[in-house]
């Protein structure tokens, strides 16, 4: 595991809510991710910017088995910087606010009730907000 790595279980994000992830990018990251699921082996969405690439990848995970990945261009992140996302949970997709405003859309492949598992890798967590 990551030695940058915060983990929030036990929470109930339901269709129709959102959560709001701020968190500050440290000077040298290459990678960072926003995971959220039902535990760290069923993941709905993995939100994956990657400095390396400059693209935003997204996918989810079944059973510790990543799907197909969703590579998006816009690429609104800078090292040394605060970021905001938005996740807000409907029942067939997850639509991702990003902090220059673009909305990213992202399938729901399993069936899921509710989200109860968030985890960020390499991004100092600044604050979550439910809503």
């Amino acid at each position: 595991m990551a030695d940058n790595t915060a983990v929030l279980y036990n929470f109930s994000l339901k269709p129709g809510h959102s959560v709001e992830v701020g968190g500050f990018i440290p000077e040298g990251c290459k990678r960072f991710s926003i995971n959220l699921g039902k535990d760290e082996k069923n993941i709905v969405l993995h939100f994956n910017p990657r400095f390396d690439e400059r693209k935003i990848i997204l996918n989810s995970m079944v059973d510790d088995v990543y799907g197909e990945e969703l590579r998006e261009s816009v690429f609104p992140f800078q090292e040394g910087s605060d970021i905001t996302v938005y996740f807000q949970f409907e029942q067939d997709m997850i639509t991702i606010h990003l902090p220059t405003g673009n909305p990213l859309s992202f399938p729901v492949r399993f069936p899921i009730e509710v989200i109860s598992y968030l985890s960020l890798v390499e991004l100092q967590l600044k604050s979550i907000t439910f809503k």
